[in-house]
């Protein structure tokens, strides 16, 4: 009788206690407006979300959707495709990792820095996962905390130069000028590319009242960003099917080298946006290092006659015609890039070149003066414009 008594005691106890809070009710997933973006887009979304609806405990299912909209930078819309998908799979970093981008792109760190967290939980050592929670930690005044984050991604991937950069912001922000010099030189040397190194390394050296090395920093700085490589984000980007994505993987290849594959992207880009004149004019580049002259022409041409107030199609088809021996369309397209855009240093050069070829010598001298006053650093107007002279004091 005793034991049945202590039982109900104990059931009238848990009986009367506070019951458990519910579960987190997760957000309803549903589709934005997708009318701003290509067809072939909208298809592809609108397919993932049908397919949902037959998987609703698939987290996949949701993911790849969140995919989708993230890729599509329909950021708001994203949000719960991953909330669900982290619920329904709490142990994959791959939806805590995608969410801190959400979040990020929505300027939320309070989320985005918990998400980061979460995914490092769960895959110790990322490397991209460390250098955006140190950025983060950094974007909120906390140097500190954001130091050891990128340590340890450098002593993952050594010379990595967005942790490199990160650690320059952090000495700089606890104002130890001689640190943040030495780390953002490193960052610099190892990508000569990346100019937005350029504006803290000039406020480094200001503060070692080196006024002359910032002086020089801040006339290079630029806004090329430093990212870790992002294997995840790189997957991200391949999933739209859309002329955009189609154009970035041609341009990959195209810097790659692979300039096949680069014609492959650029093609299946002008099929999905025939208009655009930006893929159709990478086409005729990617042809045209690819060895085929004529095909370039072709898409220059036709780039120009789609879109003529397109600068860089003019200077481009001026310059296969000047190598083909047709000075004087050339001079008639590089001119025309030249008025379209006066700053286009490569057209003003060339036009300069294609007159001079013609023994329009004056009209030459005129070009390669402008340009070299325009653009001092570039050094190629004043040497051709000594040439030039030189050739005519010879005569």
């Amino acid at each position: 009788m005793r034991r049945i008594a202590f039982a109900l005691l104990v059931l009238a106890a848990a009986c009367t206690s506070e019951p458990k809070a519910p579960p987190a009710v997760l957000p309803e997933v549903t589709l934005p407006d997708l009318s701003r973006t290509e067809k072939s887009v909208q298809e592809q979304i609108g397919a993932s979300y049908q397919s949902l609806t037959s998987k609703a405990n698939d987290a996949e299912a949701y993911g790849a959707l969140g995919n989708l909209l993230l890729a599509a930078e329909y950021f708001d819309a994203a949000e719960p495709c991953y909330l669900h998908a982290q619920a329904l799979a709490p142990d994959d970093p791959r939806w805590p990792y995608y969410l801190g981008h959400v979040y990020m792109s929505r300027a939320m760190p309070d989320k985005a820095i918990p998400s980061f967290e979460r995914a490092l939980q769960l895959r110790p050592g990322d490397v991209p996962a460390l250098v955006w929670l140190g950025n983060l930690h950094l974007d909120q005044g906390q140097p500190d905390l954001a130091e050891p984050l990128y340590e340890q991604a450098l002593s993952r991937q050594p010379g990595l130069v967005a942790a490199l950069f990160g650690l320059g912001r952090a000495a700089l922000a606890k104002r130890d000028y001689t640190r943040a010099v030495d780390r953002l030189e490193q960052a610099l040397s190892a990508d000569p590319r990346a100019s937005i190194v350029h504006y803290p390394l000039a406020l480094a050296y200001r503060g070692l009242g080196d006024t002359a090395t910032a002086e020089s920093h801040l006339r290079q700085r630029g806004s090329v960003e430093v990212g870790p490589p992002d294997p995840l984000m790189v997957a991200l980007r391949d999933v739209l099917h859309s002329a955009a994505a189609e154009e970035e993987r041609g341009e990959r290849a195209l810097n790659g080298g692979d300039f096949p594959t680069a014609v492959s992207h650029f093609r299946t880009a002008v099929e999905l946006a025939p208009d655009n004149p930006s893929p159709r004019h990478k086409l005729g580049t990617a042809l045209s290092l690819a060895g085929d002259t004529r095909g370039a022409l072709e898409q220059f041409q036709e780039t120009v006659r789609r879109s003529p107030g397109f600068a860089q199609a003019h200077y481009s088809l001026g310059v296969l015609l000047a190598q083909s021996g047709r000075l004087q369309e050339a001079v008639e397209h590089l001119s025309t890039a030249v008025r379209l855009d006066p700053e286009f240093a490569q057209a003003k050069y060339g036009y300069a070149l294609a007159l001079a070829q013609m023994k329009r010598y004056e009209e030459a001298r005129t070009q390669l003066a402008e340009g070299a006053a325009l653009f001092p650093a570039r050094r190629e107007f004043a040497d051709a414009l000594a040439r030039l002279k030189e050739g005519r004091s010879q005569k």
